[in-house]
């Protein structure tokens, strides 16, 4: 049963850069006529791996920079559980959903530094920076509430 499956320990990152806007990614590995989806950087803990350092390694990952600094770290693990057309897939066989650590950086670079195509396979397609409100709506529904937690919890940094 799928309530059995542990969460994937994964870490999130909520970029700050000009304007006090934040960066958002198109995902590019939704199937063809999937509606648009945007998402903060984030991925998975690895063994031995302490979050802080994850979310930086993310980041090289899947911008090409982490020229950021750690401004705050969110206190508590959110979490959400796969959707049921989602439970099918290689992580939703191993995985009920994820136990999410959200930090939010500053971003030191210059959009030059964003090379989304850094690693292979590539995250995002597409990118943007945007009011840190207006993205829980971009966002796929089953992850909107970790979004508005985030956005709701970090909105003290914009500005």
């Amino acid at each position: 049963m799928t309530h059995d499956l542990p969460y994937r320990a994964c870490a999130g990152a909520v970029v700050f850069g000009p304007k006090s806007h934040v960066f958002v990614g198109r995902r590019a590995d939704l199937p063809k006529g999937t509606p648009e989806a945007w998402q903060f950087p984030q991925g998975g803990i690895d063994a031995g791996e302490a979050p802080r350092d994850t979310v930086l390694r993310e980041l090289a990952e899947e911008i090409g920079t982490n020229n950021a600094d750690i401004i705050a770290e969110h206190p508590d693990w959110l979490h959400y559980d796969l959707p049921e057309e989602l439970r099918r897939t290689r992580m939703g066989r191993r995985y009920r959903g994820q136990r999410q650590r959200w930090f939010a950086l500053k971003f030191l670079g210059t959009d030059a530094d964003i090379k989304l195509d850094a690693h292979h396979p590539i995250e995002f397609d597409a990118w943007r920076w945007l009011p840190l409100a207006d993205v829980p709506a971009l966002v796929v529904p089953f992850k909107r509430h970790i979004y508005d937690t985030v956005a709701r919890d970090f909105a003290h940094l914009v500005g």
